[in-house]
């Protein structure tokens, strides 16, 4: 959008002695050589031709003889440059990038800045209609407003839908004002003859009947003339007015952060938080291989028989496991401290379960964990190791525990085909009744809107105290007795209503585990493969097509329970165990196998558990009675990664119990001198 003789002047009349409301900045900068000015060490700068200009561009300058400097306003002459595109070789259009800098400008506070680049490039952001409009908008000059659209480039066809926006901001306006007679008015003169949708209607006329504005707000979803509704309704008409007219609001870091998301999409090792060091516009973004965890930086020994399961705190410092051993332990893992003095020791050890341990899931504010162990379930003080509670009212194996976002209470599901909801004091509250499935697991989604349950469709029960002898739990992929369903499902039950929503067989064996990532949006499924010659695979399950949108392949599950997990920043590895003794990991939107890590003795790795705190380790537990740590590799004197290949497996890197780590250039691993036995 070229600027015309009477706005130049207009731009040029902007003083750099005034102050503008977003505080541009006056101090002088260091030059990248294109804005054509020189800024020496001292602070002067000095105007210089760029090559390109039909004229030398001049700055406001001050004569100190005074004392005092007296403002003399000299012209910037407009730049002619030949072409239409940024460059030579370039797609993009000079006036669409020009203009768009404009408003970054603006958007940051360099207003002087702006106004000079208008005057120098002879493009302006904007009409001033549009700068009208913005402003009737933000000061409710509803009447003017409408006015202008026509003037914006508002199709016809949607002219009137822009139109209704309006109105209805201007009609909740004034019912908070508590102007009923005109806000009826409005709602009759300007909203009905829309022809909009009855029920929409229907709606917006019944808040006539809310009993006060704060009641107003919260049923319409508004939060007032004075919260930012106004600015959210510019942003809702940005939809109907062309975009070359008004540009939509932080164009520039829209496409920056688009860029950023691509990148990071293509990084398979991208495990850092967002922030200015670890994404620059310099570079490209790139992750570092090393500094993925790949290395036993721990072995816990504590356990006698097979670890099935573990789960981490929420505050990352203590991770939970359970055990075929009757028992579970809690361990304490000093994540946040510096590797050479890092600890490992055991909180507590608890012991009094009937039957192997299959289940452990943590409070949100970790004050209290919960245990299975078959038909009952065990309510331990995490900082007295005291058992507070003990629940039996399953009648069958308890498969799944979950705790409600809100930490107001928590979920189990067994296959005894029953889902009961807990008070955190473990009171029964509420029951889903029978459920369809011989529940294997559940989670509840992070938004608390929904409980996802997967299990075995019609699967006869098994009695309540048969116990297994086999190397797996009890309601693993092989089932009790023998018995298998030859269906498997995923039900999906609204959390307030209680009532399902969908039903979604899956392919495959059993299911052993479901995980939710955090966004609410997708579930990670494991399921045993009994079929001869069946590929294993752990699917990503897309809650809002209900489609299949990603497998896993490499790892094997023909019959163990396996539990796998989300981990990295923003949930972008899926890792799990397998009966091949490794551990897999996998970028999560492309499905590529990133590690195949070994270690672990002989028998299955039957979960993985991701550290909440820290996106750079993981635990593992398996049959050969043994949890790992991993983490990266270490940094070496130099401060580079060092070399994994430099570091083979050694054993004395067990962490029995209580344990300091130790770093040198000779090994890397636990210092034998300083383990001391668990028991």
């Amino acid at each position: 959008m070229r600027l015309q003789d009477a706005d130049l002047d207009s731009v040029l009349s902007v003083s750099l002695d005034s102050a503008p409301e977003a505080g541009p900045s006056s101090a002088a900068g260091p030059s990248n050589g294109h804005n054509g000015i020189a800024v020496k060490s001292n602070g002067f700068a000095q105007p210089f031709t760029n090559g390109a200009s039909n004229g030398t561009s001049k700055l406001h300058m001050q004569d100190g003889t005074d004392g005092h400097g007296t403002d003399k306003r000299m012209p910037i002459t407009r730049v002619s440059l030949p072409g239409s595109t940024l460059y030579d070789d370039s797609y993009v259009d000079r006036e669409e990038f020009v203009r768009l800098v404009i408003q970054s400008l603006r958007d940051v506070g360099y207003i002087e800045s702006a106004a000079t680049l208008e005057a120098e490039s002879g493009y302006t952001m904007e009409m001033p209609e549009v700068s009208e409009f913005r402003k009737c908008i933000l000061d409710a000059s509803w009447d003017r407003a409408d006015a202008i659209l026509l003037r914006l480039g508002v199709g016809d066809e949607r002219l009137w839908e822009a139109r209704f926006l309006i109105s209805q901001q201007k009609y909740l306006e004034l019912l908070e004002a508590h102007k009923t007679t005109a806000a009826l008015h409005v709602l009759r003169t300007e909203l009905a003859p829309m022809n909009v949708d009855s029920e929409q209607l229907h709606s917006l006329s019944s808040l006539m009947m809310c009993s006060d504005s704060e009641d107003l707000r919260q049923r319409a979803g508004w939060d007032g003339a004075t919260g930012t509704s106004r600015r959210r309704l510019l942003v809702n008409l940005q939809q109907y007015i062309p975009s070359s007219v008004m540009i939509p609001q932080r164009r520039f870091a829209t496409l920056l952060d688009q860029a950023r998301v691509w990148q990071q999409s293509q990084c398979l090792y991208h495990n850092a938080p967002l922030n200015s060091r670890t994404f620059s516009l310099y570079t490209d973004h790139h992750c570092d291989k090393n500094a993925f965890p790949q290395i036993t930086t721990a072995i816990l020994e504590g356990h006698t028989d097979e670890v099935w399961n573990l789960e981490w705190s929420h505050n990352g410092h203590y991770l939970a496991s359970a055990s075929k051993d009757k028992s579970a332990i809690i361990w304490r893992v000093e994540f946040d401290r510096d590797p050479a003095v890092r600890m490992y020791r055991t909180e507590h050890i608890l012991r009094d379960h009937p039957f192997p341990v299959g289940c452990v899931a943590w409070s949100l504010d970790d004050s209290v964990l919960l245990t299975a162990a078959e038909h009952c379930i065990k309510m331990w003080n995490t900082r007295t190791g005291v058992c507070t509670r003990v629940l039996e009212v399953h009648t069958d194996h308890v498969t799944a525990l979950a705790w409600l976002p809100d930490n107001s209470g928590f979920i189990s599901g067994g296959m005894d085909r029953k889902i009961i909801l807990w008070d955190s004091d473990g009171k029964q509250r509420d029951t889903w009744g029978i459920t369809p499935i011989r529940v294997t697991d559940l989670i509840v989604t992070p938004d608390y809107t929904r409980l996802i349950a997967g299990g075995a469709y019609d699967t006869p029960s098994v009695p309540p105290n048969a116990t297994s002898d086999t190397g797996t739990p009890p309601h693993g992929g092989a089932a009790a007795n023998g018995a298998r369903s030859e269906e498997y499902r995923i039900i999906i039950y609204d959390l307030a209503t209680k009532q399902p929503e969908t039903s979604i067989p899956i392919e495959g064996g059993q299911l052993t585990s479901v995980k939710v990532t955090a966004d609410s949006q997708y579930v990670l499924i494991n399921s045993a493969q009994v079929a001869a010659g069946s590929n294993s695979e752990i699917h990503l399950l897309d809650l809002n097509t209900e489609r299949i949108v990603r497998k896993y392949t490499g790892h094997t599950q023909h019959g163990d329970v396996l539990r796998s997990c989300f981990g990295g920043t923003d949930g972008t590895f899926v890792a799990s165990g397998s009966q091949d003794r490794n551990v897999y990991v996998w970028h999560r939107d492309s499905g590529t196998l990133l590690e195949v890590l070994s270690g672990h003795g002989e028998g299955s790795v039957n979960a993985v558990a991701w550290n909440p705190r820290n996106e750079r380790m993981f635990a593992s537990c398996s049959d050969d009675k043994t949890i790992r740590i991993w983490e990266a590799p270490p940094v070496d004197v130099l401060g580079a990664p060092a070399d994994i290949s430099e570091h083979p497996e050694h054993e004395s890197w067990k962490g029995k119990g209580k344990g300091r780590e130790r770093w040198d250039r000779n090994g890397y691993g636990l210092d034998a001198s300083s383990a001391s036995a668990l028991i």
